[in-house]
């Protein structure tokens, strides 16, 4: 083989992974899964899909081994086929916000008109927990807290904060995190929690973020 037919076939090969991830759905999806597996049905509620669109969505990825699958009974579970899969989309996630003015300016606005600019970083976060008392919340899906979570963190879903919330204990710093930075689950935890008085902040990354560190994470069997 010559080295010029070498390299573009080697080039070639490695577009197909960039082709697979140029769409905004199947980058959710990559999201999405790095909390936990999910069947299709799940996965298209959450992009506003349809379960066919979602489907197709799933085998491009799969395509290009980004996923794996397992069944059960009659449904077929898709997780990411290992950690580089997220470290891909978290530093692309990374390019987009330096590189692209009119993305980092879309999620400063949003931020903005919640006043959830106030964001602790997770080595902060680390920091906080060894010196203060920190009342950490998990505000994704009860799912996705059982398939994993950040130590000592409770297990709040967004839909069901406004039902606990004012039994949080009050005088300690509340850090509320979700999925990850374009997730807005946390950035509503924490807006409804400072309406009530809490002093309460987002975490700037999600789960996955804080397991691709290697810190210490908890599984609910």
């Amino acid at each position: 083989m010559e080295k010029r037919e070498f390299k573009d076939r080697v080039y070639q090969g490695i577009t197909q992974l960039t082709k697979a991830l140029a769409n905004s759905h199947r980058v959710e999806i990559v999201e999405l899964l790095a909390q936990g597996e999910k069947t299709v049905e799940h996965i298209a509620a959450e992009t506003g899909v349809s379960v066919a669109n979602a489907s197709q969505h799933l085998q491009v990825l799969k395509g290009v081994q980004l996923l794996a699958t397992r069944r059960q009974g009659n449904h077929i579970f898709y997780r990411l086929a290992n950690d580089t899969v997220f470290a891909a989309w978290q530093s692309l996630r990374t390019l987009g916000l330096l590189q692209l003015a009119e993305v980092a300016q879309l999620v400063h606005d949003f931020r903005d008109e919640r006043h959830t600019l106030e964001r602790l970083s997770i080595e902060e976060l680390v920091e906080r927990q060894l010196n203060e008392p920190v009342v950490l919340l998990d505000v994704r899906p009860a799912e996705e807290y059982r398939l994993g979570h950040i130590p000592q963190a409770l297990s709040m879903p967004l839909t069901e904060l406004a039902e606990h919330a004012r039994a949080l204990p009050t005088g300690q710093l509340v850090v509320a995190y979700c999925r990850g930075p374009f997730c807005v689950f946390a950035d509503e935890a924490v807006t409804y929690l400072r309406g009530l008085g809490y002093p309460a902040v987002c975490l700037s990354e999600g789960y996955p973020d804080w397991k691709q560190r290697g810190l210490p994470v908890a599984i609910l069997n």
